[in-house]
């Protein structure tokens, strides 16, 4: 059953196995976060506290997801063999975009923050790389970024107000909507 998950691709299908499926890649990628929030914000996540909680501007977004991306893929670049463990580019999309999410989200405490995170990664991922998935199974990994912040009850709620009916692009081919359950 994973490698039918992992084949599809997709932002949250893929999601539901890969922190157990590819090692300590993901804590590795986003310890890496982590450590440059205390270097360059004097951020310590190991101490929260509301007072150190970052402002959740776009500006922010864009340096700590832009930061984490590059250092990944720079990581994957570096060692062949966790590219090939991490096989298709959804998955390794998928794990990177995770680590930049979790570095936005815990930073500000703001899952807005976490989410444009994820979509700016993808988005980096495609260009740096020409695409994400395979078959052309990555348009769900980057059409989530125009509707993080609508208001749509159909699109993108805010993460808090997102409920079990919240659209997961990735699955709605497999699973269709069935009267408010999957």
């Amino acid at each position: 059953w994973i490698s039918a998950e992992f084949a599809l691709g997709g932002v949250g299908f893929t999601q539901y196995a890969t922190a157990a499926y590819t090692d300590n890649i993901l804590d590795e990628f986003t310890y890496y976060g982590m450590d440059y929030l205390k270097d360059k914000y004097d951020f310590d996540y190991t101490a929260p506290s509301p007072d150190q909680i970052l402002e959740p501007t776009q500006d922010l977004v864009n340096d700590l997801a832009t930061e984490v991306n590059l250092n990944a893929m720079e990581q994957y670049e570096s060692y062949p063999t966790m590219m090939e463990d991490h096989f298709g580019g959804s998955q390794r999309a998928g794990v990177v975009a995770a680590a930049c999410g979790l570095t936005c989200s815990i930073s500000t405490g703001n899952s807005n923050a976490g989410l444009n995170g994820w979509y700016l990664s993808m988005l980096m991922h495609k260009e740096g790389r020409s695409r994400l998935g395979f078959f052309g199974y990555d348009l769900q990994d980057q059409c989530g970024s125009a509707n993080s912040l609508a208001m749509d009850s159909d699109r993108g709620l805010m993460g808090e107000l997102r409920g079990p009916n919240y659209p997961n692009y990735a699955m709605k081919g497999e699973f269709q909507h069935t009267g408010g359950r999957y």
